[in-house]
Order: C-alpha cells, then structure tokens, then sequence
C-alpha cells in the first residue's frame, strides 16, 4: 500500500499468516459468546467503528456502526457484493450473493413479485394456515416431547417447497431436504474440502440440489412443449416466463441457483427465527398474554363465512409484528455481509483500499446501546410508533 496509504488504515491487526483472525472469530460464535469478536477489537482499538483484520483469506474492514453500514450499502459505485468464494460455491456463481449490480436488479426485479407481491401471498397463506394448524395437531397428537427446532424446519420447508415448486412429490421434497441440511452445515463450517469435513459434505448436497433441481425444470419445460398444464402456478413456473423488458429469459443455471438461494434463506431463517420468537414469548409470560390476546381478538372478527386468515388479518397483527421484530434485532440471523472496495474509499475517516473486502457487522449495530437502549433485553415496545432510522435495524 505504501507508508502513506497504510497509516490511514483503520485500526486492528491481521493475525497469523493465512489464518488472519478467523481462530479468534470461530471461538467466539462456537462459545455462545458471539459479541465477543468485535468486543475485543473495541476494548484493544476504541470505539473507531471500523477495525482491520484478515478474514476469510482476505485483507478485510470491519464495518460496525449504523452509518458506516449505510454509507457501504449506499454506494454501488464503491462497492460490489463480496461474499467468500467457499459461500459462493455453495450458493451458486449466478445466485444474488455473486452477481454484478445491474444483474442483481434485474433478476430481483423479475422474482420480487412472485414471491412477495399482493397476489402472491393471497394465494400462498391458505395452504401457510392449512401446514401450520396440521402440523400444531400433529406435535400434539404426538403424546411425547418433540425436537421444537428440526419440526420447525420441516412444517417451513414444506411451506416453501410448496411457493417454489408446487407440484414436487414427497419424494422429491425428502430429497430436497436432506441435502438443504447438509448445505446449511457447510455454510457454517469452515471451508475445508477434505473427506469428513462438513464443507465436503455441503459440495456434495449442493450438487445432489442442482440435479434435483435440473430433473424438475426439465420435466417443465417438456410438459410445456407439449401444451400441458400443471394446473397451478408457482415459482418455478414464473421463473421460467419471466422476461426483460429486453426480451431476455432466464437461463437454467439461472433459474437453478436462485431457487437454491431462495430455498435456503426463506426456510432457514423462518424456521429459526420462529423457535426463537417462541423462546422469548415463553420466558416473558405478561407478553405472550398480549400476544395471544391479539390473536384471539382477531379470530373473533372474522366472519363465519370466511374460510381461513386473509392479508386483512394478518395485518391488524401489530404486536405480533412487532415481537417478530425485536425477535430479528436480537438474534439478527444474517449477522453479517459481505461487499469489496472498487476503489479506494474513505468510511468513519478510514481509508479501505481498492480490493479489500469490507464486512458489515449487523449484529453490532443491533446491540449497540447508542441505537437500542438495553439492547440485550427483549423488549418488543420499543418498536412501537418507532420507525428506525435508516442503518439501524438490518
């Protein structure tokens, strides 16, 4: 970098050769402790709000406050997506955490709608309520204890799998399944690609994924050739309609790798976060009344000729809404993300040199008692007629 670049660096150390700080970073999260990473960076350095280390066999920064965040993620022309190669892998090279912005834009563009537009979650919530009441009477019915967790994540999976691909047989969806978990563990391991390892394993799920997937778009785009219709549409049918306004349409690697992505981010996370909310609304019994209470109110407004819950009622779910949020800030499941300098770029008053990888601690700025008083607490009144600023809650 030169004498003169180098002393604007921020604060921080690179640790050992080729390790850099992933030791210290693994033990932290492996400990329960996952604060204690960056703690150690602002007990030795000071509250800068951005640190140097090497990470994921990168020079990397170390972005933890709110505006620092935003300034990163403001800034497409400073900053592209810079994920590690290893989550790349698994994910896909042509899935969101790999692509150029232009192209980024434009297949959110052509898959926002179908996932979270008004028409589509109108026709998803009956079959949500259906899966959601069978599988409650099921862990009853069930006499015993059940692993709260791994029940969670199935009854979510057959959610998506259902949006995604409609008309997947149980075979299929097991299938499936099996191999998300095994991808999930490779994304938290470190990247080793020796037998036993759990990066080994998740390269094998992965490709177990891709001819799943390949099998199903296949037997698609067949029927469609023929003229025949599988009644329903899903995702994967609006993946394969779905042009530019250029014309363009999705190739299969294309298709394949965002519904890999999609798959993988829409069960995990809704599947975490609900045993979480769970969790807290059981250890805070004066909140799980208002809660339930909220619900109960709701029930008792429908209509006895309505069959099921409608977007209408899901939105008059305030308090739900805002345990689910605080539920986010407080155990904040993408923790963090990735980007990398296009150029040389000033954060905080720090320069951080063209190529370097940037890291965006979300977790940080969610604990950060500046932003969120008490932010250890759950306490989901503070989101009530709050609307954060922009950066604070990520």
């Amino acid at each position: 970098l030169g004498a003169e670049r180098r002393a604007r660096l921020p604060p921080g150390e690179m640790g050992w050769p080729l390790v850099g700080g992933m030791w210290a970073f693994l033990r932290a999260f492996k400990s329960g402790k996952p604060d204690a990473f960056i703690a150690s960076f602002v007990r030795r350095f000071g509250r800068t709000g951005v640190y140097r280390s090497f990470m994921f066999s990168s020079p990397t920064v170390l972005v933890t406050t709110a505006e620092g965040c935003k300034q990163v993620l403001m800034d497409d022309d400073a900053f592209v997506t810079g994920w590690p190669k290893a989550t790349v892998a698994l994910v896909g090279p042509r899935s969101f955490v790999a692509m150029p912005y232009d192209e980024h834009r434009r297949i959110r563009k052509l898959t926002a709608a179908p996932i979270n537009g008004f028409d589509a979650l109108t026709g998803y919530l009956p079959f949500i309520d259906r899966t959601v009441t069978s599988s409650l009477r099921a862990w009853a019915d069930h006499g015993g204890s059940v692993e709260f967790l791994t029940e969670l994540r199935r009854m979510t999976f057959k959610i998506i799998v259902q949006i995604f691909l409609g008309g997947a047989d149980q075979a299929t969806t097991r299938a499936l399944e099996r191999s998300y978990t095994e991808l999930n563990y490779g994304m938290r391991a470190m990247a080793i690609n020796l037998p036993g390892f759990a990066y080994r394993g998740a390269l094998r799920a992965r490709r177990r994924l891709v001819a799943v997937l390949q099998g199903v778009l296949d037997e698609r785009r067949a029927a469609r050739a023929k003229g025949v219709s599988g009644g329903g549409v899903d995702m994967m049918d609006r993946l394969i309609e779905a042009q530019d306004e250029r014309g363009r349409r999705l190739d299969d690697d294309e298709i394949i790798d965002v519904l890999v992505m999609y798959l993988n981010a829409g069960h995990e996370s809704s599947g975490h976060i609900t045993m979480w909310a769970t969790v807290f609304l059981q250890e805070n019994p004066d909140m799980f009344a208002r809660a339930k209470a909220e619900q109960e109110a709701i029930m008792r407004s429908i209509p006895s000729s309505q069959q099921g819950l409608t977007l209408r009622d899901f939105r008059k779910m305030e308090y739900l809404s805002q345990v689910i949020d605080e539920t986010l800030r407080l155990v904040n499941i993408s923790f963090v993300s990735f980007r990398q300098a296009t150029r040389d770029v000033f954060v905080n008053g720090y320069l951080i040199p063209k190529g370097w990888k940037v890291q965006l601690w979300y977790r940080s700025v969610h604990m950060d008692p500046h932003v969120y008083p008490d932010p250890t607490k759950f306490d989901p009144s503070r989101w009530e007629g709050h609307s954060p600023r922009a950066g604070t809650f990520l």
